[in-house]
């Protein structure tokens, strides 16, 4: 159903080697009590700073807690039975994209403020209006979306710098996808004009990939904050969010999605995919089959090309997948929700003869 009116609430965000000293001039407004809940190895590398900021902005940390180890309802509801979290005025989300994601589950719906401290760049879960949801297992289990994102994103490039290089390489085949899905979902109707936005903007979730992703990946490498590395950050954090934001209603069909993120959720069946590859990483692998699959012969040598050049999966085997098990899973792809709207049905044919092209390609 289309709605005659809408609100669409776009990410505030601060990026910069000293981002956190402007702590307490954006979240002292809405209060002094602070919850910080992040993962373990993000609140070992943020906590410090990000405590010694908050206390000269006038805030008091009254809390840190461990998420937990995925995004789960029974994480939220954990965290929401804290005496610390019901006395908070706000909460800090620190790490990467199931912590966050999880923080925002826990206080968008019940108007908590909830500021997000990204520590890599692997995902724009800083600055979206939805969580990806697992069970407990660690399986997918469902998106979950709010009328807003957070209510600022704090993008520290030194810290994401510091961080593991393959979370920023892995952020970087979730972005291009972005691009890819956005056009190929949309394609051949008549858009209202945010969707039309998102998919335009899309664009810029590619260009900084090609022009930027090898040497911020080098940069990474040595734990150095440049301007490569802030552009490509900013693609991963910030434009992929505005683009989801733009892409995805409650009353029109949903554009953010495609057929590289149904490979990367029907995979996730299989326990190697979720302990021993990121979301980006498999989700850049998925690309591949979306262009071949929709015919673009080019950008899928584009893809190929970079993903072999910043050593992002070109093959099964390069995520731990046995031929046996992909097979399995082309006939669970076709069911995958991402790709209900889509210009055209996706067979297990198609994907069998993109898998039969790649498989085939010389090293």
């Amino acid at each position: 159903m289309k709605l005659e009116n809408y609100e669409l609430h776009l990410p505030s965000y601060s990026v910069g080697k000293e981002v956190y000293n402007q702590i307490g001039k954006i979240c002292k407004p809405y209060g002094a009590k602070v919850l910080v809940i992040g993962g373990k190895k993000a609140l070992s590398a943020a906590f410090d700073k990000i405590s010694k900021n908050a206390a000269d902005g006038g805030l008091d940390i009254i809390g840190k807690e461990i998420y937990g180890t995925d995004c789960t309802y029974e994480a939220v509801e954990r965290l929401a039975a804290l005496t610390s979290f019901q006395e908070a005025d706000m909460v800090f989300a620190v790490g990467g994209g199931k912590a966050i994601d999880t923080c925002k589950c826990l206080c968008i719906e019940c108007e908590k403020p909830v500021f997000t401290f990204p520590t890599i760049a692997s995902n724009c879960a800083a600055c979206t209006s939805v969580s990806i949801m697992y069970h407990e297992d660690g399986i997918f289990f469902k998106p979950h979306f709010f009328t807003h994102p957070a209510a600022h994103a704090f993008i520290d490039t030194q810290i994401i710098a510091a961080a593991p290089y393959r979370y920023l390489w892995a952020g970087i085949g979730d972005t291009y996808a972005k691009n890819y899905e956005a056009e190929i979902s949309s394609r051949g109707e008549k858009l209202p004009h945010y969707t039309e936005v998102g998919v335009g903007f899309s664009k810029m979730c590619l260009t900084p990939m090609l022009e930027y992703g090898r040497q911020a990946l080098e940069d990474n490498k040595k734990g150095v904050a440049t301007e490569a590395l802030e552009q490509v950050a900013l693609a991963i954090v910030v434009t992929t969010a505005i683009v989801s934001i733009f892409l995805t209603r409650d009353f029109t069909p949903d554009y953010n999605s495609g057929l590289a993120h149904a490979c990367f959720y029907a995979l996730t069946a299989y326990p190697v995919i979720e302990k021993e590859h990121l979301h980006g990483e498999v989700v850049g692998f998925g690309v591949l089959y979306a262009l071949l699959v929709d015919g673009q012969q080019e950008e899928f040598e584009k893809i190929y090309a970079l993903n072999k050049e910043l050593g992002l999966p070109v093959r099964i085997a390069d995520i731990g997948i046995t031929e046996e098990q992909f097979f399995e899973t082309m006939d669970r792809i076709p069911q995958m929700s991402d790709i209900r709207h889509y210009p055209y049905v996706v067979t297990k044919e198609m994907l069998m003869q993109a898998y039969e092209t790649i498989e085939q390609l010389p090293v």
